[in-house]
């Protein structure tokens, strides 16, 4: 029989083919209503533990977290496997990542604080972790309200890419805030766990931007 040599970029094609695959978005939105789906399902059906409101305020924080990292991981990953089409989802984890911080800022704000303006401005002042995540959320919802086209061409590419770094402040702003309020239970277990991944990365963000600096002079 024929000896045939298996391509060593075969592997690399099909992963690329499948990610430009027409139905490859539309599966990737619905992999990113799974956790919110299961939450629902998980409340209705009384299976979040003791304290539900907690557990939904946990839950949503954590999968921000994720979703967080998943967005961030997606330009080395992107550069890394030399497969440029990783790029087409980033916009989607983006914005899976606003509204996961969103549904965590409003079981906060809704489940703990009962919507109550005066002691959610009162919590603010007086726990400095929720002032930190709250400022986390304003940032991505600028993020989120300039992800579309006609926000780059409005403010341009460069002042768009400026004002998109601001998910590296995020990131460091989303570990402060878990951090904080772990602290209280002194469980630093799955804090480290975050912090490791993020740290991973945008360290590996600081070393593409020192080699290109270097390169490339002012």
């Amino acid at each position: 029989m024929p000896h045939t040599t298996r391509s060593p970029t075969a592997p690399r094609n099909r992963v690329n083919t499948a990610l430009l695959h027409t139905w490859s978005k539309p599966l990737a939105f619905v992999l990113g209503l799974l956790p919110l789906t299961w939450l629902v399902l998980a409340a209705a059906t009384n299976q979040l533990g003791a304290n539900p409101a907690e557990a939904l305020v946990q839950q949503t924080g954590l999968w921000t977290l994720r979703l967080l990292c998943l967005a961030l991981a997606i330009t080395p990953l992107r550069q890394l496997s030399g497969q440029a089409a990783w790029a087409r989802y980033r916009r989607m984890v983006g914005l899976y990542v606003f509204a996961y911080a969103s549904l965590h800022l409003l079981a906060y704000a809704w489940l703990d604080m009962g919507l109550d303006t005066t002691d959610m401005a009162a919590d603010l002042a007086k726990r400095p972790f929720i002032l930190v995540g709250f400022v986390a959320w304003l940032a991505l919802l600028a993020m989120a309200s300039t992800s579309f086209q006609a926000a780059v061409r409005w403010l341009g590419g460069k002042r768009w890419q400026a004002l998109h770094r601001v998910v590296y402040a995020v990131a460091l702003l989303a570990v402060l805030h878990f951090f904080w309020k772990r602290a209280s239970k002194s469980n630093f277990a799955d804090v480290a766990v975050y912090a490791s991944v993020l740290g991973l990365l945008l360290a590996w963000r600081l070393q593409r931007w020192l080699t290109n600096r270097a390169h490339h002079p002012a």
